[in-house]
């Protein structure tokens, strides 16, 4: 299974934090999953680690070495990916959330998050 994660499940992951559930740990670590980290991520951990905010304690340059280090794989954002977002719904106003979700549906991948509105987009979310 193709595995895109949402950048607080991406960080719960490579830091063995509590609030990531079994079930996510379990999907994450199996042998059948590829888990996928997009551009939005890092850029999303990027900005807020530069505007200090008290949620993103690492640089977007040493969550890109973590995530290497995981083993995790890395997407681009695509021209398609970016036409995709026009065609969501408004659920969600985050922009980095809906670019995540445009990219899941384009790929397919099955998106993992914490965020309820994230999961409104499709049943192929996993909703942790």
């Amino acid at each position: 299974m193709n595995l895109l994660l949402d950048t607080h499940v991406a960080l719960w992951a490579i830091t063995d934090n509590p609030k990531l559930s079994q079930k996510a740990r379990e999907l994450i670590l199996s042998p059948r999953s590829n888990v996928w980290i997009s551009a939005a991520n890092i850029w999303e951990i990027a900005i807020k680690h530069a505007l200090g905010k008290g949620d993103m304690p690492i640089s977007g340059q040493d969550a890109m070495r973590y995530f290497n280090e995981a083993g995790y794989r890395f997407l681009a954002i695509e021209a398609e990916h970016a036409i995709a977002v026009e065609d969501l719904p408004l659920h969600h106003h985050d922009p980095f959330d809906r670019i995540l979700v445009a990219q899941a549906l384009v790929e397919p991948m099955r998106l993992m998050t914490h965020d309820s509105l994230v999961a409104v987009y499709s049943d192929t979310i996993i909703k942790i």
